[in-house]
């Protein structure tokens, strides 16, 4: 299957579901691509038809409200949605006479698809970043988003009794869901201390909703008598063949554990956890955009202007991929990036755009105010790597250990691709998703900071490629067969 577009969207979050709609607005010709077999990403992620409050299955809450109002205004739209694609390949090539055009190559459920369009919107979203530690590894340890998709779309628990842990609002949202769903949280694991969840308080003040929903979460936690434990961590996951304990203890500002302090031990069957969130920059990294690095923003983020146009021309970038700021300001940045490609393509006029984008940017510094405070409370604390034992696997994929990472540097491993040829760190299934951002703390405190690491060379595919999907409809009886050759 192939096709021409104005604007492709890679992504079909609150971003890329706005920025497609915002398009069709204009007359471009969007075409929407995602993994997904409903439009929503993480946040506004689609309920299973069977269920729904329809269905009579409970109540719709805010998020899901709000993103069956943007599915419905893409349904109503012209812009072509393509669900169930996997972007594995994104390229500029030559179009027609000195045009450059942006080729994506997809699987999808029919096979290899190929996208040609004017212009690129990378709203991929963001990655769960999970600092490593001792026991990590067995089964019924999870992570937070993991357990919020769970949660959100199945309704189901991650285990009987789960431990939740790490930074940042989703410990509160995953806490209480657990609860409500009927489950059982020993404990509620938080990195930040209470300073810095009143430090945010002015900033969360801007969006009251938001503001309520956290302390309404937070009162059924009390209510429930579950322990908040501010400024603590989790030191080790215990087990047979799965998890069985959760040993957690307090910590210094920067993440490390206190020497000396006593550790707690809870009883569970799951622990829930995650560290905050990372930009996912992949696209706009096989493509060769600048990038900068910008601990509050998740990471590195891909250098764009306020409307989000990235340093290669027609790529622009929104949502979370261009720096951890919430569904709302995603949302509003995926509209304020379709305006700019309108401008860009000749869709409408500089003063058009100007006059469109004026409220649109007002309310997004507005939006992102509140989720840069989020964003602040789920830095990472690489200082608290320095804890990690040697013997602790900090690569899944390739079962890379940190004693073997420190020995790769001792012989000479200068920045994160040298790392990766010593010691296949980020060759596996995932591509470094989940081991990246603590493989390259670990790297940081040796050679003096995340600039001087670098970034992994980005390569195809983007994402792992199912052999079904490569095939599609292929069947053997496809496979031409030459006459036997004669004796």
């Amino acid at each position: 299957m192939t096709g021409d577009a104005d604007l492709a969207v890679i992504g079909a979050g609150p971003a890329g579901m706005r920025a497609a709609v915002t398009a069709d607005a204009l007359g471009l010709k969007a075409v929407l691509l995602d993994e997904a077999e409903a439009p929503g990403g993480q946040v506004y992620r689609a309920l299973p038809p069977a269920l729904g409050p329809a269905n009579g299955q409970g109540e719709e809450e805010p998020d899901q409200q709000r993103g069956d109002g943007l599915r419905a205004q893409l349904a109503a739209s012209g812009a072509e949605v393509r669900l169930g694609r996997r972007v594995w390949s994104v390229l500029k090539e030559a179009g027609p006479g000195e045009e450059t055009r942006f080729r994506i190559d997809a699987l999808g459920p029919a096979g290899p698809e190929t996208l040609r369009a004017r212009a690129l919107l990378a709203a991929t979203g963001a990655s769960e970043r999970t600092q490593p530690f001792p026991g990590w590894t067995l089964p019924g340890v999870t992570g937070l988003a993991a357990a919020t998709i769970l949660l959100k779309s199945q309704r189901v628990l991650p285990g009987r009794r789960t431990v939740v842990a790490g930074a940042g609002p989703l410990l509160l949202l995953v806490a209480a869901k657990i609860l409500k769903a009927g489950g059982s949280v020993p404990a509620v694991i938080d990195l930040a201390g209470r300073r810095d969840w009143l430090a945010s308080l002015p900033a969360m003040a801007g969006r009251p909703d938001l503001l309520v929903r956290g302390l309404a979460w937070q009162a059924a936690l009390r209510r429930a008598g579950v322990p908040l434990l501010y400024r603590h961590g989790v030191l080790q996951a215990l087990g047979g063949e799965s998890l069985e304990r959760v040993a957690v203890g307090p910590l210094d500002a920067e993440g490390r554990p206190l020497k000396g302090a006593p550790a707690r031990s809870f009883e569970a069957d799951a622990l829930a956890i995650g560290h905050g969130l990372t930009p996912a920059i992949e696209i706009s990294r096989l493509l060769g955009a600048q990038h900068v690095f910008e601990r509050a923003k998740g990471g590195w983020v891909a250098k764009t202007d306020a409307d989000g146009r990235a340093s290669l021309p027609g790529l622009y970038v929104a949502g979370d991929g261009a720096g951890i700021r919430g569904a709302a300001a995603a949302e509003i940045q995926g509209a304020l990036a379709a305006l700019a490609a309108g401008r860009d393509l000749g869709a409408l006029t500089e003063a058009e755009q100007s006059r469109r984008a004026g409220p649109l940017r007002r309310a997004h510094r507005r939006a992102a105010r509140f989720g840069g405070a989020m964003a602040r409370l789920m830095a990472a604390r690489p200082a608290g790597l320095e804890a990690v034992p040697a013997e602790t696997v900090v690569c899944r994929c390739e079962d890379v250990t940190r004693a073997e990472i420190e020995t790769a540097l001792g012989q000479g491993a200068a920045d994160i691709n040298q790392l990766k040829h010593f010691t296949r760190c980020g060759m596996g299934p995932c591509q470094g998703r989940m081991c990246g951002e603590a493989v390259a703390e670990l790297l940081a405190l040796r050679l003096g900071g995340r600039a001087a690491v670098g970034l992994w060379t980005a390569r195809t595919p983007i994402r792992p490629m199912p052999l079904d999907l490569v095939l599609g409809d292929f069947d053997y009886a496809d496979i031409p067969i030459p006459p036997p050759a004669p004796i």
